[in-house]
């Protein structure tokens, strides 16, 4: 026990040392728990930056397969994943896990729809939507506000270029 207290406190020793944050508030984020919903390139980056700020335990939902075109926007997903068409949220979890050893990542390979959004935000201290799909988004939205959660969607749009 004394040596995992030691290796948190120098693995964190540069957020502990903010005085916003010190070893109160990184106890904090090690007991919290995230869901994020979408994982790719935009919730694999957000998963990622989760885990390395020590968050404790992070849920990945995703129902789609890694594939070729998702390589260069991500930072997480390489070739073999799409060769081996591997779910989104397997493959985020796989690499996740080997980055930080306080923090339990979850991966859920489903749709999110009305029948189990509930269910999949429940647990969760956060809910990150990072889908690009605006009826997800609305289930979302509506699920977090009757259960008292938190939120923040976060998405990219695409544009014409011209």
């Amino acid at each position: 026990m004394r040596h995992k207290i030691s290796k948190l406190l120098e693995e964190y020793s540069r957020q502990i040392i903010i005085k916003e944050i010190g070893v109160k508030g990184q106890l904090k984020l090690l007991s919290s728990r995230v869901v994020v919903i979408g994982c790719g390139a935009t919730g694999s980056a957000v998963a990622e930056l989760l885990v390395r700020a020590g968050v404790g335990f992070t849920k990945i939902v995703d129902r789609d397969f890694v594939e070729l075109s998702n390589i260069p926007r991500s930072h997480l997903h390489v070739e073999g994943d799409a060769d081996s068409a591997k779910p989104k949220a397997l493959s985020c979890a796989e690499k996740l896990s080997k980055i930080n050893s306080f923090s339990k990542v979850v991966p859920l390979i489903t749709e999110v729809n009305q029948s189990n959004i509930e269910d999949l935000i429940s647990d969760a201290d956060l809910v990150i939507d990072a889908t690009d799909n605006y009826e997800i988004r609305y289930l979302i939205n509506d699920a977090a506000l009757k259960l008292r959660k938190p939120w923040v969607h976060i998405g990219v749009g695409v544009g014409t270029v011209r």
